[in-house]
Parts: structure tokens; C-alpha cells; sequence
């Protein structure tokens, strides 16, 4: 246990990830290695083939290449560490901790933002067909794309200097797969009421504007859909927001029950359960799910294979 030399601040902070394994740490290392090269193959073939393939060059297809983008980072922030826990390396710094709470966020809020454009992206291509092609432009998308990245760079920097501000001479052990805010606020032995209030406003708020917006294009998209007069139109219109939804589902549900909740004392399990959900199996789930459930990269993807094989 490393504090300062007035006894007030730990330097160190150790990271508890997985402590029932029971001797299975080598599965779990190997299965979530696995888990990783994956995510990171697959949302760098999306990359590869939007960038390569002019005819991809749309709106739909660049949000889909820069939420790829974002979850190579967004991954990178977690995952080895968790990897490296796994081999008993557990010790992360104060300052290392703040970061990995600060980029979490960051990038969590981004990617938060950035489905919520899809949304509005899937609206206007369904509710306003003739108006589309003036309005989201490929330069509107990346402005709108930027504008995501910004609301997250800007988004948890309250809660972060909050959390600088406490003193941790409790314990240095986080319970918990990776630094986050309310493991670390448990730790603390300064007053922590501001922090979990301004945690919940700022959660709630950011998480509520967006899933509104993204509840409100659905509503008029399935609105639009039902008004088509073929079975085929309807079809059609629908599977290019059916993989949007599932992301959203599986992205929002695991946040919304981890960070909107007036309480710094949930359970343990369940807090693991959840951020293995949106910070693990969601990301690798978004590869499958974009290229799998989409014509044109499942095209794609059989032509390439058939000129391999």
C-alpha cells in the first residue's frame, strides 16, 4: 500500500478485476485475448472496407467507419489493463486511474452522441427521402461526427475534477474490472454527496437528451415504414435501422443500469456484469452486427472471400 508521506493520498491504487476466478485466470485471459483481436479485426476490416470502396462513401457507411474508429480506442482503454490484471499486474497510479476514467468517459459519451446522429441520419433517409441528399451531405457528417467528439471531450471533465479533489486514505483497492467513478468514490474518506449528485445529473442528462432524440426518430421512422404499401418496401426500410437498434439497445441498457442511480453503493457483481457488457461484448458485438446484418458489406465480404478460396 503506497500513500504519501502524510498519510492522506494513496499514489497506488490496485485494481480487484476478477478475485473468484478460482485458479481459471488463464481462460479468461486467453478467451478475453481473443475477444480483443477480434474487435480489433473486425472494426478495422469495417474501416478498410468503407475507406476502400467508393460506392460505401455515404452517410450511413462513414457513421458506421467512425464508430469503428471509436471503439478501437474505446477498447484500448480497458482491455489490456484487464488482460495485464490477469497476469496479477493489478497496481495502476492515482494519475493512471484518473486518465482511464477520464478516457472511458470521453470516449463512452462520444460513441453515446455519435449513435444518437445515426438515429437522426436513419430518420432523415426514411421520413425525408427527396430533402436527403442535400441535407446529409458527407460533410455534414463529419461535422456532426466532430460535434460528438467535442460534447465528449467536454462531458465528464466536471466529475473528474470532483473526483481529483477527494482524499483516498480508505483502502487502494478498486473494486471493480477497471478505474471508473463510483468504485473510486467508494474509496474515498472526504465527503462524496457532490460527487454522486453531479455524477447522476451529468449521467442522467447526457444519457436521457440522447436516447430521447434517438426514441423520437424511431417513433417517425416506424411512423414512415407503416405507411409504405409493400411488404418488400417495409422490409427494406427496416433492416437498415434493425443493426442501428441492436447496438443501441445493448449499448444503452448496460450504461443507463451502471451510471444513472442515486447511490455509490451497488453491487459489486453486478457493477462487473454490466461493464463487461458495454465495454467488452458490445464492441465486439458491432463488427457481426454492422457487417452481417448489411447487404452490402455481406457482399462485399462473400466476393472477397470467393476470390481467396
Amino acid at each position: 500500500m503506497t500513500v504519501t508521506p502524510n498519510q492522506s493520498q494513496f499514489t497506488q491504487f490496485i485494481i480487484l478485476g476478477f478475485p473468484e476466478l478460482n485458479g481459471t485466470q488463464g481462460l479468461v485471459f486467453t478467451l478475453l485475448s481473443i475477444i480483443y483481436v477480434f474487435t480489433l479485426s473486425g472494426n478495422v476490416l469495417v474501416i478498410t472496407l468503407i475507406c476502400t470502396y467508393r460506392h460505401l462513401h455515404v452517410p450511413l457507411y462513414i457513421f458506421v467507419a467512425i464508430l469503428s474508429f471509436l471503439e478501437i480506442w474505446y477498447t484500448g482503454v480497458t482491455i489490456p489493463k484487464m488482460l495485464t490484471n490477469l497476469l496479477n499486474d493489478k497496481m495502476i497510479s492515482y494519475f493512471g486511474c484518473l486518465l482511464q476514467i477520464y478516457f472511458l468517459h470521453f470516449l463512452g459519451i462520444t460513441e453515446t452522441y455519435l449513435l444518437t446522429a445515426m438515429a437522426y441520419d436513419r430518420y432523415m433517409a426514411i421520413c425525408n427521402p427527396l430533402r436527403y441528399p442535400s441535407i446529409m451531405t458527407n460533410s455534414c457528417c463529419f461535422q456532426i461526427a466532430a460535434c460528438c467528439w467535442v460534447v465528449g471531450f467536454f462531458g465528464p471533465l466536471t466529475q473528474i475534477i470532483l473526483l481529483s479533489r477527494l482524499s483516498f486514505c480508505k483502502s487502494n483497492k478498486v473494486e471493480h474490472i477497471f478505474c471508473d467513478f463510483t468504485p473510486l468514490i467508494n474509496l474515498a474518506c472526504s465527503d462524496t454527496s457532490t460527487n454522486v449528485t453531479v455524477d447522476f445529473a451529468i449521467n442522467s442528462f447526457l444519457l436521457f437528451l440522447a436516447f430521447a432524440c434517438i426514441i423520437t426518430s424511431y417513433v417517425k421512422i416506424i411512423s414512415a415504414v407503416l405507411k409504405i404499401k409493400t411488404a418488400v418496401g417495409r422490409k427494406k426500410a427496416f433492416s437498415t435501422c434493425g443493426a442501428h437498434l441492436t447496438v443501441v439497445l445493448l449499448f444503452f441498457v448496460s450504461v443507463g443500469f451502471m451510471y444513472v442511480r442515486l447511490t455509490n453503493n451497488p453491487s459489486v457483481n453486478f457493477d462487473r456484469v454490466m461493464a463487461v457488457i458495454y465495454s467488452v461484448l458490445t464492441p465486439m458485438c458491432n463488427p457481426i452486427i454492422y457487417s452481417l446484418r448489411n447487404r452490402e458489406i455481406r457482399e462485399i465480404l462473400r466476393k472477397k472471400f470467393s476470390e481467396l478460396f
